[in-house]
């Protein structure tokens, strides 16, 4: 303590300052910079091509969609990353989205949260409410494939649903529904592709020149 007094913080870790600021109720929050732009906003790319995704796959399956659904429910505020609602069967979907792999507890108390005041949101919205099912969205990459797999038997009883099984239901929900949703990110994956072209074209011109 005398030495953060002194303004000599760092020469303490991470783990001696966190100690200290869990004593006093607070929290450290660290800001990351990455060639310049600010981690954060990155992170808010991903989760918005992630969101993207979720909108115009339900809207295609005949789904009214809300992004970013706010409620206040009985003292609970929050918003929805996407909430839907399907008119042919009255179903309602509670949408996570998460660009990067979640934290375990918290992500499942914020689902089941969301969950509990869905039919109360809907009302508010005009949808006739009928089951209420969760859906967690994740980048389809290692990361986020590895941590589902440390944490298997939670996941499996939590969203026990998978990507090919979420996608036939999207299309004709007949009961409530759990899972995992795997989305490949298509503007990272269209990046590579491009490279990989102008890779193949440079070493097509070198061998044309030899």
């Amino acid at each position: 303590m005398s030495r953060i007094e002194r303004g000599e913080a760092d020469r303490l870790s991470l783990r001696t300052l966190a100690k200290v600021t869990n004593v006093l109720g607070a929290r450290i929050r660290l800001q990351v910079l990455w060639q310049g732009e600010e981690m954060d906003r990155l992170l808010d790319r991903d989760h918005a091509h992630l969101v993207e995704w979720v909108v115009r796959r339900l809207t295609a399956d005949g789904w009214e969609v809300a992004p970013e659904a706010t409620f206040q429910v009985n003292g609970e505020r929050g918003s929805i990353d996407v909430f839907a609602w399907h008119p042919a069967t009255g179903h309602l979907l509670v949408v996570e989205v998460k660009s990067v792999v979640p934290d375990v507890q918290a992500t499942l108390a914020g689902v089941d949260r969301k969950a509990r005041v869905a039919v109360a949101v809907a009302r508010q919205r005009g949808w006739p409410p009928g089951p209420v099912s969760r859906v967690l969205v994740l980048p389809d990459d290692r990361t986020a494939r590895r941590r589902l797999s440390r944490f298997a038997a939670t996941f499996d009883k939590a969203f026990p649903a998978r990507t090919v099984e979420l996608r036939r239901w999207f299309a004709s929900p007949d009961g409530p529904i759990a899972g995992v949703l795997f989305v490949s990110n298509a503007t990272q994956a269209g990046a590579r592709h491009r490279v990989g072209v102008m890779r193949a074209s440079a070493t097509h011109e070198v061998s044309r020149r030899r």
